[in-house]
């Protein structure tokens, strides 16, 4: 069977279960939208910006635990990606993104709309492709998405010459792929896990850190069954939340400079610390001579390259975070479970002192609707149940502390870039993956702007997103810190020439609502979430508002600004 390089693309992205593209067409990529337009069971959804494409590809693969992908042309549409693959690569998210190449005689020339995306994006992806042969293409795409998704995960990049993939062939469907030089390690040292047992019985005061890592490798039940077996409280970075139920007994909440006052106190007095898919981020340790320091650490993550990257651990495990914690959960069967547990009460009591004595906490006025209070209405009025989406910054923030989530895969951010206007693509994106979810982006009034034009993507697509945005009128994360440590300079900050968001919406043909009054927060959310199609829920909020607790920069996380 002959087939275009077009064709064996798109039979091949089908052949990795991918059932929906977010792309942008151009010139160099002409070929496979013709293609797209006479296949069957690949869906296309048509963004408004090829940053919007990738951040949509990415909030697909994190809501349905699978790979996403993003085809765009050559050239500007190349080089857009870059923010999004930069985002994914920084949160190991699988993609696999597709960029249109002027035809392989014309490389080099600086032709009409060429660039070296590759030689660009080399130091943001798992790896990249060039491909210079058609003969290639279909090994490549299957070597593209094995990589994707194994291992750490993270972004791949195909660069498709024109000619390429206008090119006829006989189509022969490749073998399994097999990588020499490419073997990630999912089996854990059994010596160490036995380690983390004894640990386990010895410590008087553990905390589990989970990360990013435990939602990616689907061992949130593991985590939350070690946590019951051995009643060790369980905290999260940003990218580890839902990875523990946010309503449990055991959560603490989340780790780091916006971390709860309980979060940040028990990994500074804790003696156990079980790390499972963290890399220990500056936004989380702080200071890294004063973190965890009376512990022993114990790390799990299938990198190698994250172990002692940051901080240095006594007990490392390299492995699959699900495949360890299922062979420290069966070592653990064999043993008397009074022996992990027995010495836990005084360490839990004063866990419940710090979380009573200094909860979060604001105070709701009759006259300024405070963000925080949105947040908790929407977490009632969702009953939890909803994938949220973040732009970066104090919305960001909120969301982390007052929405809890009781289960993976719903809080989808931009963690390790913060990147602002990703929550909108992101939204698009996980909706198109779970149609029957409901999905909301929580905005601020400057990340909205950044890829605001995506409202059209939801619109033409039908793709049914609710944005929360909380519009203080200012950049307001810059803001709190020109407050704190600039002399209250609102340098660049100062958002008040904005659009009517309300009047914007309805141009792009969304339903508009603007709540200015604290008395109809809940009346507005409920109206909003339970109107047909894409709504954008404007709230206007306390304008100095700043989010607390904050870690000051060089601070240890015990060192925390309350008020």
């Amino acid at each position: 069977m002959e087939l275009t390089g077009a064709q064996i693309l798109l039979k091949m992205i089908k052949s990795e279960g991918i059932d929906t593209i977010f792309g942008y067409p151009g010139g160099a990529v002409i070929d496979i939208y013709d293609a797209l337009a006479k296949e069957t069971g690949l869906r296309h959804i048509l963004v408004r910006h090829e940053q919007g494409a990738v951040h949509a590809a990415d909030g697909y693969a994190r809501a349905n635990k699978s790979v996403g992908v993003a085809l765009v042309t050559s050239g500007p549409g190349a080089t857009n990606t870059v923010t999004g693959i930069a985002s994914a690569h920084s949160d190991s998210i699988p993609l696999v993104v597709f960029t249109g190449q002027v035809p392989t005689a014309l490389i080099g020339n600086d032709a009409f709309q060429e660039v070296d995306i590759v030689g660009i994006t080399r130091p943001c992806t798992k790896h990249n492709y060039l491909v210079k042969s058609v003969d290639k293409l279909a090994s490549t795409i299957k070597e593209a998405f094995h990589l994707a998704r194994s291992g750490r995960p993270g972004p791949v990049l195909i660069d498709l010459p024109k000619d390429i993939v206008a090119t006829k062939i006989k189509f022969e469907e490749p073998s399994v792929i097999s990588l020499r030089s490419y073997k990630p390690n999912y089996k854990p040292n059994k010596k160490q896990m036995n380690k983390v047992v004894e640990l386990i019985q010895k410590a008087e005061r553990p905390v589990i850190f989970a990360g990013g890592g435990a939602i990616l490798s689907r061992a949130s039940k593991e985590v939350t069954q070690l946590a019951k077996l051995a009643d060790i409280p369980v905290t999260g970075s940003l990218m580890g939340l839902g990875a523990f139920p946010g309503s449990h007994r055991l959560w603490l909440g989340m780790l780091g400079m916006h971390g709860t006052y309980r979060a940040n106190m028990s990994v500074g007095h804790c003696d156990l610390m079980i790390a499972v898919g963290v890399r220990f981020d500056d936004r989380v340790t702080g200071n890294i001579e004063k973190f965890a320091p009376g512990a022993q650490i114990v790390q799990i993550d299938i990198d190698p390259t994250s172990i002692h990257k940051n901080i240095e651990v006594q007990c490392p495990i390299v492995g699959d975070c699900k495949a360890a914690l299922k062979g420290i959960l069966q070592l653990m069967k064999d043993k008397d479970p009074n022996s992990f547990k027995s010495n836990r009460g005084p360490w839990l009591d004063q866990i419940n002192e710090w979380k009573n004595n200094t909860p979060l906490k604001y105070e709701q006025g009759d006259e300024i609707i405070k963000p925080q209070f949105v947040i908790e209405k929407l977490y009632e009025l969702t009953k939890g149940e909803a994938i949220i989406t973040t732009e970066v910054g104090q919305n960001q923030m909120w969301a982390a502390q007052y929405y809890h989530f009781d289960a993976p895969n719903h809080f989808i951010t931009s963690g390790g870039l913060g990147v602002m206007g990703f929550g909108l693509p992101a939204a698009i994106g996980a909706k198109a993956a779970c149609p029957d979810k409901l999905v909301v982006d929580v905005a601020g009034d400057g990340s909205i702007q950044m890829n605001i034009q995506e409202l059209m993507t939801a619109i033409e697509s039908k793709i049914d997103v609710k944005i929360v945005i909380l519009n203080n009128q200012f950049l307001g994360m810059v803001r709190q810190w020109q407050e704190l440590f600039y002399d209250k300079v609102y340098s660049s900050t100062n958002m008040e020439a904005a659009p009517d968001f309300v009047k914007l919406a309805q141009a792009y043909g969304a339903t508009g609502l603007k709540c200015t009054d604290p008395g109809k927060v809940e009346a507005t959310l409920s109206q909003g979430l339970n109107t047909p199609g894409t709504v954008v829920m404007e709230f206007c909020v306390d304008k100095e508002e700043s989010v607390y607790p904050m870690v000051p920069a060089g601070g240890a996380i015990t060192d925390m600004l309350l008020v």
